[in-house]
């Protein structure tokens, strides 16, 4: 069994998740500090603690519908609040659940598949409107970086675009926590 973990970018108070968007819904929510029209609250939306994760997802943000990444601090209590309410996204025996977690294989900076697991985080309904209006402390655009780590990766420069990354390490989940969610680490 692969281990599952959430590695991501945390203080005592927050921690750092990815999304990424095209400009008409990135622009608005960089200017007004928090997701704003034509946002739509309450419909599912994916945030990712892993950086090389949302690189492999958005194609270093050059996918279309893409081409914004997003650097979101949220609240540490509003992601543990939206872990505990969290169904598997395997679990078929909740209808329309408003939190949902898929744990799928962590990425290099080539995009290979790593040993281990990492955290996806899916948020509808109330959830995704209490992200939106109580969670979210700041938004920065890390398209530029993207950018940057994807011409070194491409030019070789490996060692460069590793000391570019993050400062993602294990977050450490509340016991019961990480029993509900099977992480292992």
């Amino acid at each position: 069994m692969k281990d599952k973990e959430v590695r991501a970018d945390h203080d005592d108070r927050h921690i750092t998740v990815y999304q990424a968007y095209s400009p008409a819904i990135a622009l608005p929510a960089l200017a007004a500090g928090t997701f704003v029209p034509p946002f739509k609250p309450g419909r599912m939306t994916w945030v990712k603690p892993s950086f090389l994760w949302m690189m492999y997802r958005c194609g270093w943000g050059l996918k279309e519908g893409q081409e914004h990444v997003l650097a979101v601090r949220i609240t540490r209590s509003g992601f543990e609040s939206a872990l505990r309410a969290a169904v598997l996204s395997h679990d078929t025996t909740t209808a329309k659940p408003e939190v949902r977690v898929q744990w799928d294989p962590e990425r290099d900076l080539h995009h290979n598949p790593l040993d281990h697991r990492s955290l996806q985080l899916g948020l509808a309904g109330a959830t995704s409107t209490r992200y939106v209006d109580e969670w979210i402390t700041g938004l920065t655009d890390v398209t530029p970086l993207a950018h940057q780590i994807h011409a070194l990766v491409r030019a070789g420069s490996l060692a460069e675009a590793t000391a570019l990354l993050p400062p993602e390490r294990p977050y450490p989940l509340p016991e019961d926590v990480a029993e509900h969610l099977g992480a292992t680490a």
